[in-house]
């Protein structure tokens, strides 16, 4: 864990923990754990949207897309520093994971409430903060990049994901196939708090958000 608290000490990882903390009434700590099981859950189910075609396809066309540009990492401050979460981020959050997650966003976040300790609606919330600043990072990478084919975005989410890819692809999939039962959300929720005591894929993709 040491390894992505010194990312987070970074001053956009401070930015992002400090003012999704302060949004949402929780703690720092449950914050950074909250988000520490989002982030790559999200990769996961993008990266398995993206094993196909037409989910590729779909991927790029929205990363192509202006609001995905990348601006969101430079606005964490004004995204996070007003009265309430930007609006728009959320209902832009709440498409993407819909979309990702095909409906069962709902376990997800079940998932990341009992891995964190953190309520059900502020864990929604952080997912639905989370998506966008996935999404502005992965538009940023493929404009770099010139990203434009599946087997391209296959491997930038693989690389971010590094040696976390299975194992959040596994979480990912026990995810959409549950039905609710609370023993299944407890053993995923488990899963992710090993996950996170680990460094690895996880420290990469928070280096990069975070631009160290």
């Amino acid at each position: 864990m040491s390894g992505i608290l010194d990312l987070l000490n970074s001053d956009i990882g401070k930015t992002l923990i400090s003012g999704a903390s302060k949004q949402l009434g929780q703690g720092k700590e449950q914050t950074t754990s909250a988000l520490s099981a989002a982030l790559p859950l999200i990769l996961g189910a993008m990266k398995n949207n993206a094993s196909t075609p037409d989910g590729a396809s779909g991927l790029l066309k929205a990363l192509g897309n202006n609001n995905h540009s990348g601006d969101i990492m430079g606005n964490l401050g004004s995204i996070l520093g007003g009265g309430n979460i930007d609006q728009n981020v959320l209902e832009d959050g709440a498409g993407i994971l819909g979309h990702v997650f095909g409906g069962k966003e709902q376990n997800v976040a079940n998932a990341v409430s009992k891995s964190s300790g953190m309520d059900i609606g502020s864990a929604m919330n952080i997912l639905k903060v989370a998506a966008p600043l996935i999404m502005g990072f992965l538009g940023k990478e493929t404009r770099q990049k010139n990203v434009s084919t599946q087997s391209g975005i296959g491997n930038l989410l693989g690389g971010m994901l590094g040696g976390n890819s299975k194992q959040s692809q596994s979480i990912v999939t026990s995810l959409l196939d549950a039905d609710g039962d609370g023993s299944v959300i407890d053993d995923i929720a488990g899963m992710l708090m090993d996950g996170g005591n680990k460094k690895g894929g996880l420290s990469g993709l928070l280096g990069s958000l975070f631009g160290k």
